[in-house]
């Protein structure tokens, strides 16, 4: 079956750290370009981080997020994680992981355009409060 399953989140306090993990069964995630979304009620969901197929490994950050959060590939775990450090209140959100196996270049069309990806995971959620 081919799916993805995100896990890592929780509840930290502010400045605190948390690492997302988004685990791919059914197929290889190294082939496949990955991105973190994160969504609040009655909000827009918004593009966190983006890292293209393991040939090229190229990473794109949204604003709000670049120097604290890092993406990464784990190949052992066949998974991508998102290592988050600084945390503030404004990052409590449901985490979503998806990936898409065309060969693209991660960039701010990629982290905005909806339903840019085509596989999609159920969510984490994050939590930052003191």
């Amino acid at each position: 079956q081919v799916q993805l399953v995100e896990s890592g989140g929780g509840s930290v306090q502010p400045g605190g750290s948390l690492s997302l993990s988004c685990a791919a069964t059914g197929f290889t995630l190294d082939d496949y370009a990955v991105a973190w979304f994160r969504q609040t009620p009655g909000n827009e969901r918004e593009g966190v981080a983006c890292i293209s197929p393991a040939a090229s490994g190229q990473q794109y950050y949204a604003d709000s997020v670049k120097g604290r959060f890092t993406i990464s590939r784990d190949n052992a775990k066949n998974a991508v994680t998102l290592q988050m450090n600084t945390l503030g209140p404004e990052d409590t959100a449901i985490y979503f992981c998806e990936a898409d196996q065309r060969k693209f270049t991660c960039t701010y069309y990629t982290l905005t355009t909806p339903d840019y990806f085509n596989l999609k995971g159920q969510g984490t959620q994050v939590s930052v409060s003191s």
